[in-house]
């Protein structure tokens, strides 16, 4: 056998390529060994970390189909009724750095258990005091917390437990965990919440958060003090710090993207019950349509992305063919059910694709290292600014105009300007070695 035959294991089951026999191979005093690449995928750990990402978006979005009873209710001002989805996003906003370097430095098994423990104590004063809008703003500030733990945690599993030929399967099914988590959220509720109330689905939600944490004690020794291993090139600390800029420019665009996104889907069940005069079963429903087309364009973005198609390319059409979408919409109002189906068909597909594309760029970046948690603190910090000011920022625009009709020309810039700095990275990425 000769030296480049030998592959030998490590105590952790990895290969070493191009490398003796470790009995008799020493590195140089100081020298950095090869990185190290997980031999098959597991998919146990691949679908724990997409569990717990869908756990938390489905924690978010059980607010918009019940939001017309809670406003009926309750009588919520309706900046406070859109500061109940945009808490989510302040929460991220100011903890998704320190969690990602928490993470990076100590493995996911701490920060989950906290997270755990604020979802069920934000699900539990939810249902204790909803008469209160401040309590219950109190209690989605709770559930934001443990939100902003999970967006980075079960990304950063489910690309951890995985070799790079599955990647792209992966990268399409991690921006799916949005859409999982709403269709779950939307799907429930017709069935659930006509019997039982509104508080059907926090009942669930906490049901769910104990599977969660019985799936983490499960795995608890596999994943608890564990860091991301597989390093590709440019992945370590030096590569973060040169990488930067490039993330934190994805981190502006999906603030755009999401913004308009989050607003959207907040204030679609209510729009389509207030002004289309739908029924509320017909409103929740009506409003999933984008969201099952959105989840079909995940998977098939990451194919495509597996495949080697252009990841700015791919980015750039589909922000450009949503801002098209949002202003030619005025023109659309009135032009008929099967016109007005195709946009939202439209829509779903550009949605699918873009946050596919943004939730691939930390991959692209700094590889699947223990960067990569950090990485992912840039990209979900821009993305928790936009759920944070979109949902108030069309609220106020209603309040202001009386009209939905002021929706479309403010996604339609936001999106507008997601595009330019699209453009702008897709420079910054040409220059950057993968």
């Amino acid at each position: 056998m000769t030296l480049h035959d030998a592959r030998p294991v490590s105590k952790e089951g990895q290969s070493w390529p191009n490398s003796a026999d470790p009995r008799a191979f020493r590195p140089p005093l100081g020298a950095t060994p090869p990185p190290v690449t997980t031999q098959r995928s597991d998919w146990a750990g691949v679908a724990f970390g997409l569990a717990l990402a869908s756990f938390g978006a489905f924690q978010q979005f059980k607010l918009p189909p019940v939001l017309p009873l809670l406003l009926e209710a309750y009588g919520y001002d309706r900046a406070l009724a859109g500061g109940l989805m945009s808490i989510y996003a302040a929460a991220g906003l100011l903890l998704s750095l320190a969690f990602g370097r928490w993470i990076m430095r100590a493995g996911v098994g701490r920060p989950l258990i906290l997270a755990l423990v604020a979802m069920t104590a934000g699900n539990l004063l939810g249902l204790l005091a909803p008469q209160s809008g401040a309590v219950m703003l109190a209690a989605r500030g709770l559930e934001g917390l443990a939100f902003a733990v999970l967006a980075i945690a079960g990304p950063v599993l489910a690309n951890r437990h995985v070799t790079e030929q599955r990647r792209g399967i992966v990268i399409g099914l991690t921006a799916a965990w949005i859409p999982l988590g709403q269709i779950a959220a939307g799907a429930l509720a017709p069935l659930l919440v006509p019997r039982f109330g509104w508080q059907s689905l926090w009942l669930v939600a906490l049901a769910a958060t104990a599977a969660m944490a019985l799936c983490l004690a499960l795995r608890y020794r596999a994943e608890a003090r564990a860091t991301p291993v597989a390093e590709a090139a440019g992945g370590g600390s030096d590569g973060f710090r040169g990488r930067r800029i490039s993330l934190a420019v994805a981190g502006a665009i999906f603030l755009f993207w999401s913004g308009q996104y989050f607003a959207a889907m907040t204030w679609m069940p209510q729009y389509l019950f207030e002004a289309q005069g739908q029924s509320l079963a017909q409103a929740q429903l009506g409003s999933l349509l984008p969201v099952v087309v959105l989840l079909a364009f995940n998977l098939i973005t990451g194919y495509w992305l597996g495949r080697g198609v252009s990841l700015a390319g791919l980015l750039i059409v589909a922000l450009a063919s949503q801002a098209a979408l949002w202003l030619l919409l005025p023109f659309l109002d009135t032009a008929g059910l099967g016109l007005g189906l195709a946009a939202l068909v439209a829509y779903g597909i550009g949605a699918g694709i873009s946050p596919t594309c943004l939730f691939a760029m930390p991959n692209r970046l700094v590889g699947a290292g223990p960067a990569q948690a950090r990485a992912f603190g840039i990209i979900m910090t821009g993305r928790n600014v936009g759920v944070l000011l979109g949902p108030v920022v069309l609220a106020e625009a209603f309040k202001l105009t009386g009209s939905w009709n002021t929706a479309a020309p403010i996604f339609g810039g936001a999106t507008a300007v997601a595009l330019l700095l699209a453009i702008l990275l897709a420079g910054r990425l040409r220059r950057e070695p993968r």
